[in-house]
């Protein structure tokens, strides 16, 4: 089975202006709103490639009851754990000509909250996939994903961290099975300019040598690359088109590479899912559906 852990599920809420004045009253002309949280994207895009997952996490007061209802009514599965303090995020998300984020800070994770997830996660076994990605509360230490990921991959569980920092790096060392930075997450990482495909392909050999098997490197309208741990080098550039939104492209990749890799356990195939994936998601409203991505897949071309 195939989990994916999201600390910090929100309620995104989307506001479309023409054109953003700070210090003015602003008006939009869409609002919208949508299940929000990394892991739980990458759940969405599974189920809508055929693979069932199951979403772990916390949900806190009234936001956290909106999460699960929707998460029902998208046909995704959850063992979301209920908090007693606090509520979990809405995050308001203004899509115009330029993208601007204003994220909650979430709901406070106690001790005994904590043992609920490490139950559900001793269950886990080497037939199993976790998928770490994301954010987490201030009241978690950056050395959480080290944590899980030290007990999990001990045990043999495909395991791929999508995050930022010392979340991303503190798991270097227990080898995840997957990474998957874009290059300004890199370029904060490595303390360097990453403006060439020469430059990235270089970036993720050095995280490779940090620990990660298989970095995925993602370039927005550039493309992205993938280092696998065979030593295959493979880039895509980005397929043109409008991008009506960047929110879950990176998550869809993720999904999408996750999937390939599943059926097949082929690295190029799944880097042209995972690139199809991302793809389909920029050019929706919403997260991609699967009519999206086939037409992205059959359109696009990955260079060793």
């Amino acid at each position: 089975m195939i989990y994916t852990l999201t600390f910090n599920p929100s309620i995104d809420y989307e506001m479309n202006l023409a054109h953003l004045s700070l210090s003015h009253t602003n008006r939009s002309t869409h609002e919208s709103y949508r299940l929000g949280g990394k892991g739980i994207n990458v759940s969405h895009i599974l189920h809508e490639l055929g693979f069932e997952s199951v979403i772990l996490g916390f949900r806190g007061g009234f936001v956290g009851d909106e999460i699960q209802r929707l998460i029902y009514q998208f046909g995704l599965n959850e063992k979301l754990i209920e908090l007693e303090e606090g509520t979990s995020r809405i995050n308001v998300k203004v899509l115009g000509k330029v993208e601007t984020e204003i994220n909650g800070e979430g709901p406070l994770i106690g001790g005994s909250d904590m043992k609920q997830l490490y139950d559900q996660l001793d269950m886990l076994g080497k037939e199993d996939v976790l998928i770490l990605s994301g954010s987490i509360p201030k009241c978690l230490n950056d050395n959480i994903y080290e944590t899980i990921l030290s007990v999990q991959n001990a045990k043999g569980v495909l395991c791929i961290v999508d995050a930022t920092k010392d979340l991303l790096v503190n798991t270097l060392k227990h080898h995840p099975f997957l990474i998957k930075p874009n290059v300004a997450e890199c370029e904060e990482i490595l303390n360097e300019s990453l403006l060439t495909t020469k430059q990235v392909v270089e970036a993720a050999k050095k995280l490779q040598e940090m620990g990660a098997r298989n970095v995925m490197i993602s370039r927005g309208k550039e493309g992205a690359v993938l280092v696998d741990e065979n030593g295959g080098i493979f880039e895509s550039k980005g397929l043109k088109g409008e991008c009506i939104s960047s929110v879950g492209c990176g998550d869809s990749m993720v999904a999408g590479f996750v999937a390939a890799y599943l059926k097949c356990s082929n690295y190029e195939e799944a880097f042209k899912l995972a690139m199809a994936c991302g793809s389909a998601t920029a050019f929706s409203e919403d997260l991609a559906k699967i009519e999206m991505i086939e037409r992205c897949y059959n359109e696009l071309e990955v260079r060793k």
